[in-house]
């Protein structure tokens, strides 16, 4: 049945006031994510877009088929030593879902060579058979390598029934026998604990539910450390279960009691340390705890307001990395104790335009990441024989107060961790390709000899490499293999707009290299420009269908962003966070200017903060694009951020200003919210695609804002479409599973290039 007209909400007017500015809301009440009339609404509007887009349907089928012929279904990664084992995964042709293998190390230095090898799972439901060797119909699978391999978990077998499936979290004990695992099969990334044997694939419990990020083992491995939230989705506890007793008697570590502070879990290199980092927007505290005893701990640094820094432990001292004397950040090192910024003796320290932002320590080097000049870098530090050992320090226990870590810890010896200070040699930079991403990886072991890192870009494949302490050489280990693609026919390169303030924002802008520069060519003009996170280009398989058509893809760098520094991010917050929206403007506009992209065919997109950017800038300059995909956006900012018990909204006060109780933030926040902003003139036509059971970001954010466009924009219909779609079964990345995910994506491309007049 045909249907006449957009799904239009009914208006049910409801008052906001706030400093004295009273705001009459039409749609306020489809905030309720549990009236059945919202879902109908979204199902209605899923119903709407494919009517809308049905004449799409090929171009959508064709864009999937070019997905799957630019991936290598069937393949395995790069094997990664952790403790006495070689992991790696693999994927098959048909299989949505990976799964992890392993071997045993026969010497350290020599990675085992594994070969992609046909699907041989056990049936869906059944274990692994013994060893853990898939099967099929009772026969090992054939092809592949000689190299004896252990199923570790199978994610077709695990995701079997279910609509979705993810892991948060997995952890395997020190002596190799376990695997803990956290899975969600809703998409709200809340998740159940799974325990299992690696060798028999036995289960051995899957009681706890509803668990956060973040597993660790105790080192005797039968004490598994995981986080809870609370209603507001902030990670508040760390708690200790002993692995076969209820969970009801599992014991509560740690507790963080202040509401714009949230915890994140992990386990030193060494084995030795629970690190508990508890932070908000601006300041941190660390909390370390003994793995062999979790009642010995201690307080790295009492919390100070605006003292943002992180810990890595390295044997016989501490890495610190704070910005208490360099907005940049310095390298530090202190014992492994309670310590003040004072005790701290200055390593290394972040030079102008350029921010430190994790050390990884290993017994006998460690490696720096950074910023510089906007792209990312690594730098190692060998560690000087003679001057620091690199063995774990030793700690005196403290009598446990359940909640808190506060209570002193003595180190052995303070005078051998302040001489360590000088015991690291001169720094050398990991060289990498230029405009990549660089992202460590593999690299759990704290008598390695090497570290691992992977290199990517818009034009360049997932690619793995080792660096050697040893000779100081890079080795490739894989260049992830994209079938049909010729890297050289496109071309990627910097560029620079300049923003309304004269401020230069950088652009990584990728085409074929045979493209015309005469204003007509199509562009996809990506952005974020939040939490200071750094949007850094990825390679993507599904950029391959856009460059290969022609599109101009371009990725705006824009403030509120860590691309440049800390200071980049503080001049696209609070009060300054309009810069973020007017550097997009200004990004997207350079782009035409130049004569790069058709002021015709000009798309945006971008997710999260990055909805909100699209939001914000179109209500900015509408008339500057032609099409705009806003994914899972925060496009309803300051209704959310006036309530405090909606899922994370306290801890965002430092991001955004607290509209509650200051009239300053209110007002200034009003001013861009996209949903307060819509205006009575044409807009570009618009996508919003977002998820049920997303709990970041509620699909009744979109779901509102694109009732309130349709009151107000007067696009036609047909020409110029606004539209959303929603996943009924997924979380803020969308569905999951390989597939699902190329569905997806040729349904929100399919749009796009329709709009830029692209097959």
């Amino acid at each position: 049945m045909t249907i006449p007209h957009p799904p239009r909400a009914a208006k049910k007017p409801s008052t906001r006031i706030f400093h004295d500015d009273v705001v009459v809301e039409n749609y306020q009440w489809m905030r309720n994510e549990n009236d059945p009339d919202v879902l109908e609404h979204v199902r209605a509007e899923n119903a709407w877009f494919e009517q809308n887009t049905a004449h799409l349907a090929d171009l959508r089928a064709r864009l999937v088929s070019e997905f799957a012929g630019y991936t290598k279904e069937t393949d395995v990664s790069v094997p990664r030593r952790i403790g006495d084992y070689w992991y790696w995964t693999r994927t098959w042709e048909g299989k949505a879902y990976p799964a992890l293998f392993r071997c045993a190390v026969e010497h350290p230095a020599v990675r085992p060579q594994v070969m992609a090898r046909p699907y041989g799972e056990p049936a869906a439901g059944a274990e692994p058979a013994a060893g853990g060797e898939p099967v099929v119909d009772g026969e090992p699978a054939a092809g592949g390598d000689s190299v004896p391999e252990t199923g570790v978990y199978y994610g077709n077998v695990l995701a079997e029934g279910q609509d979705f499936f993810a892991v948060g979290a997995r952890a395997i004990s020190p002596d190799g026998r376990l695997l803990a695992l956290a899975v969600d099969t809703s998409g709200n990334e809340y998740f159940t604990l799974r325990i299992s044997e690696i060798d028999s694939g036995e289960v051995v419990e899957e009681k706890l539910e509803n668990i956060g990020y973040g597993l660790v083992f105790s080192a005797d491995g039968r004490v598994v450390f995981y986080t809870r939230m609370d209603d507001a989705w902030r990670t508040y506890q760390v708690w200790a279960h002993r692995i076969g007793e209820d969970p009801a008697n599992d014991r509560l570590l740690f507790e963080e009691k202040d509401e714009l502070f949230s915890l994140a879990i992990g386990r030193s290199r060494d084995g030795q340390w629970l690190m508990v980092h508890s932070e908000s927007r601006t300041t941190t505290e660390v909390h370390l705890f003994s793995t062999v005893d979790p009642e010995r701990y201690f307080t790295v640094c009492e919390r100070s307001a605006d003292l943002d820094y992180s810990v890595e432990v390295a044997g016989d001292g501490l890495f610190i990395i704070h910005n208490r004397d360099n907005i940049g950040f310095d390298l530090a090192w202190a014992p492994v104790a309670p310590s003040t910024p004072d005790e701290w003796v200055k390593i290394d320290g972040a030079g102008d335009g350029e921010r430190f932002t994790g050390m990884s320590a290993f017994r006998d080097f460690a490696v720096l990441a950074y910023r510089s000049g906007g792209q990312m870098r690594l730098r190692a530090y060998p560690r000087v024989a003679g001057a620091g050992s690199g063995a774990v320090a030793g700690v005196e226990p403290t009598e446990p107060t359940g909640v808190t870590a506060t209570e002193p810890i003595t180190p052995n010896d303070t005078e051998t961790h302040v001489a360590a200070a000088s015991g690291w040699g001169t720094p050398v930079v990991i060289p990498a390709e230029e405009l990549s991403t660089i992202t460590l990886w593999g690299n759990a072991n704290w008598d390695a000899r090497e570290v691992n890192f992977m290199t990517e870009s818009l034009l360049t494949p997932d690619s793995f490499h080792s660096y050697s302490i040893d000779t100081g050489e890079v080795t490739t280990l894989k260049v992830t293999e994209v079938p049909g693609y010729d890297r050289g026919k496109y071309v990627q390169y910097w560029a620079w707009a300049r923003a309304t303030d004269g401020t230069e924002i950088p652009l990584t802008i990728a085409h074929r290299a045979d493209l015309d520069r005469q204003g007509k060519n199509p562009g996809l003009i990506e952005g974020y420009g939040s939490y200071e996170i750094s949007n850094d280009p990825w390679f993507v398989t599904s950029n391959i269908s856009l460059l290969e058509r022609g599109v101009v893809l371009a990725v705006a760098h824009i403030r509120g962003g860590g691309e440049m520094g800390r200071a980049w991010y503080d001049q696209g917050k609070l009060l300054a966070k309009r810069n973020t929206f007017t550097d997009f403007v200004d990004s997207a506009r350079y782009l035409v200017d130049i004569g790069l992209v058709d002021a015709d065919r000009l798309a945006a997109e971008g997710g999260s903060a990055g909805g909100l950017l699209m939001g914000a800038a179109t209500n900015l300059a509408p008339e500057l694009f032609r099409v705009v995909h806003a994914r899972v956006p925060f496009v309803d900012a300051l209704t959310t951020i006036l309530d405090p018990s909606l899922p994370l909204t306290v801890g965002e006060w430092e991001e955004w200003g607290n509209p509650v109780e200051s009239a300053e933030v209110y007002h200034y926040m009003k001013s861009y919210s996209p949903t307060e902003n819509v205006r009575a003139v044409e807009y570009p036509a618009i996508l919003a695609s977002t998820s049920v059971n997303d709990i970041r970001v509620s699909f009744t954010e979109p779901t509102k804002w694109i009732q309130v466009l349709r009151d107000y924009a007067t696009n036609d219909e047909v020409k110029r479409p606004i539209l959303q779609y929603t996943e009924l079964a997924g979380g803020h990345a969308g569905g999951s599973g390989r597939y699902r995910r190329w569905e997806n994506r040729a349904r929100q491309l399919a749009f796009i290039l329709d709009q830029i007049g692209v097959d």
